[in-house]
């Protein structure tokens, strides 16, 4: 019993910094929305595609988590041209990131001209969905070489999510997964995802991805 308790303060205390900085972020007006996968999902490609079709339409800010190394966040930067707000966090192995992480990381961006924020989480279905970051919208992001089970076997993940992205669509020829299965799992958890089929190769769903950013964004 006291482990619980130890594990409902903890998120707690996170819930309530979660609170602040998405207080913060409203009133700036600035939407925030965290993404999350497993490792090797298609994240930061991903998130350089959308940079590329949205420069000059969205002022946009990334904070890139991962357990080492600072290869996503110049991606980032370089898919930016130099125009997005980037900040990297390495958790040195920690499996996800928490809201004080995104509260240190807010100290080195400057919000001034940023609409959209985007936290891309550490490659992992499970953890991250039970820690807030004061995000509006949580995308989960799928894709066609991982599986298609992850719905059923990672339900919260999908459950906490409002957007499910199936990516690498263009592999689909050459993989056993079927994407209508993963839909109906996901749809069966959680009814209102939102759901993009995209491949970041041939660019094939990104429009319709963009312009649901630019044009419906997250309450």
């Amino acid at each position: 019993m006291p482990k619980v308790t130890i594990a409902q303060n903890i998120l707690a205390a996170n819930d309530t910094i979660a609170g602040e900085i998405q207080q913060l972020l409203a009133a700036r007006g600035i939407r925030t929305i965290n993404v999350m996968s497993s490792p090797g999902a298609g994240k930061t490609t991903l998130l350089e595609r959308t940079i590329e079709r949205l420069r000059g339409q969205l002022g946009i800010g990334v904070i890139e988590g991962d357990i080492e190394t600072s290869a996503d966040a110049e991606r980032i930067e370089a898919a930016g041209a130099g125009t997005v707000e980037t900040v990297q966090i390495n958790t040195r192995g920690a499996c996800h990131l928490e809201a004080h992480m995104i509260r240190a990381a807010l100290e080195e961006i400057d919000l001034t001209h940023i609409s959209l924020l985007v936290i891309e989480n550490i490659g992992n279905l499970v953890c991250p969905s039970a820690w807030k970051l004061g995000e509006d919208m949580r995308v989960v992001v799928v894709s066609t070489t991982e599986g298609d089970d992850k719905p059923a076997k990672y339900p919260q993940m999908f459950a906490t999510s409002q957007v499910m992205i199936v990516n690498k669509l263009d592999l689909l020829p050459y993989v056993d997964y079927n994407v209508e299965k993963v839909k109906r799992q996901a749809l069966a958890i959680n009814p209102h995802l939102r759901i993009f089929e995209v491949s970041c190769r041939t660019g094939a769903g990104l429009d319709a991805w963009c312009e649901w950013l630019v044009n419906d964004p997250p309450p």
